[in-house]
């Protein structure tokens, strides 16, 4: 059975700090429906002490703020794109449009349409989430959406250097220097200087995704994100370094960023403890790491692989990184994670930053429904109809015709009556059945 060695906080204080952003958003969108232009400007200047001319950058300001980089900068942003827009590029290859004949006649099909206008928010509070560009402008572009709208806060009163390169090298249409939920409130909403969009995607802090949250149905979203979770899955295959720095280089998120280790061994778990706590003292980012380690770290000691296994899947937890002895039994048999990490040779940082997979990725057990920000998610699978003969249409009608009426909807059923008396030659009085 399996043992906790160190808790994190209960559900119930961590629904209670979600609670707290809830009327600070709603208050901030209903601003911006009202005011527009004029609330994002108060809006920025009270939270980010920055109100511009433009918070749109001119292609001059673009330039400008790029060749504040270096060329190794613009060369390794170059090079994590290109990781990232291979992957999407085969993930796109793997959808299909598809046209069928399923009866003599009956012609159905699905198309896979990329949406139109998407916002793209890429977070810059504590850490400028540069690689956030690449996951979700880089994918749009890839998938073929016609309008991209990017955006970030300010970084020290200006637009962030490296984020602005990011947006631009990898085909954002506008750039915003908004940050906030300012910023996802003019993108889905719309201003008079700011075309609203369709669907907003990127990661952000509680406040993002709860106006996320808000604005969904008026807009589509990626997913609901929280804080960053990362979960180790480790056996005496590997030692209590790599498994407490793996943990530590995502607890650094946040305050509130879940670190769990599951593993079959007490000892492998106690020397991860120890390890942590010397890391901690060391690490230029224990600050936050630590707070996040005390308040939301577990240690998971279990008996077996099988319970490992399915203390994982309860978890659901974003990022997953396995290194054990058998890491493709775990690939094979887990159902519940936003990424997958095998072997002590790759780690979440990777995926985060560079490798070619995507980082926005499901959090607080969504990855039991969904996964993350993928090509897909910005194509619409829509299907059509059509029907070739008369013959296929009245007979098409006259099933349509009966179980409109076993439901109770006479309009329907008329929808096919017509049709049976058209192109079959039947008499159907109204508002019956055919026979």
């Amino acid at each position: 059975m399996a043992r906790w060695l160190k808790n994190g906080k209960d559900a119930e204080a961590r629904r209670d700090a979600d609670d707290k952003v809830r009327a600070t958003v709603e208050g901030i969108l209903a601003d911006v429906e009202k005011r527009g232009d004029a609330a994002v400007r108060d809006l920025s200047q009270k939270f980010d002490n920055y109100s511009p001319k433009e918070f749109f950058l001119s292609p001059k300001e673009i330039d400008a703020a790029m060749a504040k980089l270096s060329k190794r900068d613009i060369d390794d942003i170059a090079f994590a794109q290109t990781q990232v827009r291979g992957f999407a590029q085969k993930q796109k290859e793997c959808l299909k449009d598809l046209e069928v004949e399923t009866l003599p006649g009956v012609i159905l099909g699905h198309k896979n349409i990329p949406v139109n206008a998407v916002g793209c928010y890429v977070p810059g509070g504590r850490y400028p989430m540069i690689a956030s560009a690449h996951m979700s402008v880089v994918t749009a572009k890839v998938a073929g959406v016609k309008r991209i709208i990017s955006s970030a806060p300010p970084h020290h009163g200006a637009p962030h250097p490296a984020i602005v390169a990011a947006m631009h090298m990898g085909g954002a249409d506008e750039i915003l220097v908004l940050g906030g939920v300012q910023a996802v409130a003019a993108m889905a909403i719309g201003t008079e200087t700011v075309k609203p969009v369709d669907m907003l995607v990127g990661p952000g802090n509680a406040f993002v995704a709860e106006a996320k949250r808000q604005l969904y149905g008026r807009v589509g979203i990626d997913l609901f994100a929280g804080p960053t979770e990362t979960l180790v899955i480790a056996d005496e295959t590997v030692d209590g370094e790599i498994c407490a720095t793996d943990l530590l280089g995502q607890a650094e998120h946040g305050p509130n960023s879940p670190a769990v280790l599951i593993t079959n061994s007490e000892k492998l778990a106690r020397d991860t403890m120890a390890e942590i706590e010397r890391l901690l003292g060391i690490l230029p980012t224990g600050e936050v790491a630590r707070q996040a380690w005390e308040d939301y770290g577990e240690i998971i000691v279990c008996e077996s692989y099988e319970e490992m296994l399915k203390e994982a899947d309860h978890l659901a937890s974003e990022h997953v990184q396995v290194m054990t002895d058998r890491d493709d039994w775990f690939l094979a048999n887990l159902t519940n994670y936003g990424g997958l990490f095998l072997g002590p040779r790759t780690n979440v940082a990777f995926g985060d930053k560079v490798i070619g997979t995507n980082h926005t990725l499901p959090t607080k057990k969504a990855g039991r429904y969904t996964g993350g920000l993928w090509v897909g998610k910005f194509m619409k699978t829509c299907t059509y109809q059509k029907v070739l003969t008369d013959e296929a249409s009245a007979m098409i009608g006259e099933y349509c015709s009966r179980l409109c009426m076993l439901e109770g909807f006479v309009g329907h059923a008329e929808q096919a009556n017509v049709r049976v008396r058209r192109y079959g030659g039947r008499n159907v009085p109204y508002g019956e059945a055919a026979e």
